[in-house]
């Protein structure tokens, strides 16, 4: 079976645009993403001044698959671009092997940076 290109498969995240505003978190229906940050606080001079402003970093972004009911809404409300619908259909959840073990349905932040490889260009 062929899927159409722009497919909604799994959700994929380019952490470098994310910002940690959870916006995403706060209009999921069923919320599925968790995440987790911190503030980094610019290096200061001998006066104790700095010019540049706190910035977040973000620790951790996961999304349970297991209570995502693919929406998109997330995607959606992102303002950075951060989320993206990726054609894979593969995801945390499917056993390889197939077997009856029970299967991590969590994507954590590194499956779903992998995941933005597969993303379309825009456009198309």
């Amino acid at each position: 079976m062929t899927v159409p290109d722009r497919a909604r498969g799994v959700i994929a995240l380019l952490a470098e645009n994310c910002t940690s505003c959870m916006i995403c978190a706060r209009e999921c229906p069923d919320w599925c993403i968790h995440i987790e940050s911190s503030t980094e606080q610019p290096d200061r001079d001998a006066a104790g001044r700095s010019r540049a402003r706190a910035r977040p970093v973000l620790e951790r972004f996961a999304i349970d698959y297991g209570q995502c009911m693919y929406c998109g809404i997330c995607v959606d409300a992102c303002p950075f671009d951060a989320l993206h619908w990726s054609p894979a259909h593969d995801y945390p959840g499917v056993d390889p092997a197939g077997s009856a073990a029970v299967v991590e349905l969590v994507a954590e932040r590194d499956v779903l940076a992998e995941l933005v490889a597969q993303v379309p260009p825009p456009g198309n």
